[in-house]
């Protein structure tokens, strides 16, 4: 009883005060910057008292440190949210009387993809701004993609359901990220190195392979309500994946003949 009146209070705290402002979008935005650069400074803090390596790094490695805090901050913080966008909750499920499921937002939804917005936004700042240090061409091409079709669908309300099913995509970023300390800490010859690895190859299979097959599939299923989008909607909720499925293809690719490598160096 007790966890079931947590949970009806935070919802009322949401609805009253956090998600009753109609500027929401923008808000939203401005709340996932502020918290990208609260995260950014919080880890150098952090990282300069309990990680002894950290002051060995070079000024780019300490930023890129800190950066990929950040995108692990908000890769846990949009997979929780997306999952249950997409398989808890009832927002998007198939109910006729809840009208067509490409249509459907709720204030949540809403501000949840403004925080998303917000990260892509500095993150892309950062990676053009540090360009090539924090990321090739292809990371900028990915997160702007990524920033037009979630900046989208949160002003309109089209598509959310899609673009919820893409950010899924997000779960395999921690675990990158972590590959990246490791190797930094001098930890490639480690066992958590080889682990790491292989969670990251089963990862990417189910969350950016399977997954991206799965939204494929419920675009076809439901074309009639997809058509019935903006034009300029219908494109990116088709382009976007389609792009987004032949990079992941390309990575995991490199996934794959990292990992063969990295276990023919172990036997």
């Amino acid at each position: 009883m007790s966890m079931k009146s947590y949970q009806i209070n935070a919802e009322l705290l949401l609805k009253e005060y956090l998600l009753a402002d109609p500027l929401i979008p923008y808000t939203s935005i401005t709340g996932g910057i502020f918290a990208c650069k609260m995260v950014y400074d919080l880890t150098s803090l952090f990282s300069a008292v309990y990680f002894k390596s950290y002051s060995n790094l070079t000024n780019l490695q300490r930023i890129e440190w800190n950066n990929r805090a950040i995108s692990t901050f908000h890769a846990v913080f949009i997979t929780t949210m997306s999952l249950y966008f997409v398989f808890c909750s009832d927002l998007f499920s198939d109910q006729p009387h809840a009208g067509l499921v490409t249509f459907r937002s709720s204030a949540l939804s809403t501000f949840a993809l403004g925080v998303s917005a917000g990260y892509f936004i500095a993150d892309l700042g950062m990676i053009i701004w540090f360009y090539p240090s924090l990321g090739g061409m292809e990371y900028v091409i990915h997160h702007f993609l990524s920033l037009v079709a979630v900046a989208y669908s949160m002003l309109t309300g089209e598509g959310q359901l899609y673009t919820y099913m893409v950010l899924i995509s997000e779960t395999t970023t921690p675990g990158i990220n972590l590959r990246w300390y490791l190797d930094t800490a001098g930890m490639k010859k480690s066992k958590a190195y080889l682990l790491n690895g292989v969670v990251i190859f089963f990862a990417w299979f189910v969350a950016r392979i399977l997954l991206f097959i799965y939204l494929f599939y419920h675009v076809f299923l439901h074309q009639y309500q997809v058509k019935q989008m903006h034009s300029f909607g219908r494109l990116l909720a088709l382009v976007v994946p389609v792009v987004l499925s032949v990079m992941n293809l390309m990575w995991f690719w490199k996934i794959f003949k990292g990992m063969k490598k990295t276990l023919a160096k172990r036997h």
